[in-house]
C-alpha cells in the first residue's frame, strides 16, 4: 500500500474545521448570475425580493454556494505529501436545506467519507456541510468526490 493511500485511509471518519466565515454580498451574487445566466428575481432583484420573498432579501444561487467548496476545501485538506495531483470528479450527492441570504457569512467542515483505489488513483469522498452564521439548518450538504494520483510504489 503506497504511503499516500495510507495516509488518506487513515483520514476516513475525521471531521476538519469549521474555516473562517466568508461573507457572501450581492455582488458575489450578480456576478454569479451573469456568469451562469440564471437571473432569476430571488436571486438579483433586491427590491422585489425584499416585497415578496419569504427570506425578504436576495439569496444566493445554490450552486454558488456549491461553488465554495473548492476555496473551502484548500482551507480544509492539504493534498498530501507525496501526492502527484488531485481532479476534482464532481459530487455524488448535494442539497441545499436552507437558503444564503445576501451579505451572509458561510463556513464549512469536511468529514472524509471513503477512500478507495482506483487503478492508479485514489479516489476520496468529501462531505461538506456549509452553515450559514446564525442558520438553524446547513445551508449546503455534499459529497465531493476527487481523485487523488500517487506515485506507485
Amino acid at each position: 500500500m503506497s504511503e499516500v493511500l495510507q495516509q488518506l485511509r487513515e483520514r476516513v471518519g475525521t471531521v476538519l474545521g469549521p474555516t473562517g466565515w466568508r461573507r457572501v454580498e450581492q455582488a458575489d451574487i450578480d456576478a454569479f448570475a451573469r456568469l451562469s445566466g440564471d437571473r432569476q428575481w430571488i436571486h438579483t432583484d433586491v427590491e422585489r425580493a425584499a416585497r415578496e420573498s419569504p427570506y425578504g432579501t436576495t439569496i444566493a444561487h445554490g450552486n454558488l454556494t456549491l461553488a465554495l467548496v473548492d476555496g473551502f476545501r484548500d482551507e480544509l485538506f492539504a493534498v498530501t505529501a507525496g501526492a502527484t495531483m488531485g481532479v476534482n470528479m464532481g459530487y455524488d450527492r448535494v442539497r441545499f436545506p436552507a437558503p444564503v441570504p445576501s451579505g451572509s457569512e458561510v463556513r464549512a467542515t469536511l468529514e472524509v467519507v471513503s477512500v478507495k483505489e482506483r487503478e492508479a488513483w485514489i479516489e476520496v469522498v468529501q462531505r461538506f456541510v456549509l452553515e450559514v452564521r446564525g442558520g438553524e439548518k446547513p445551508c449546503c450538504v455534499a459529497d465531493s468526490v476527487v481523485r487523488v494520483l500517487a506515485p506507485p510504489v
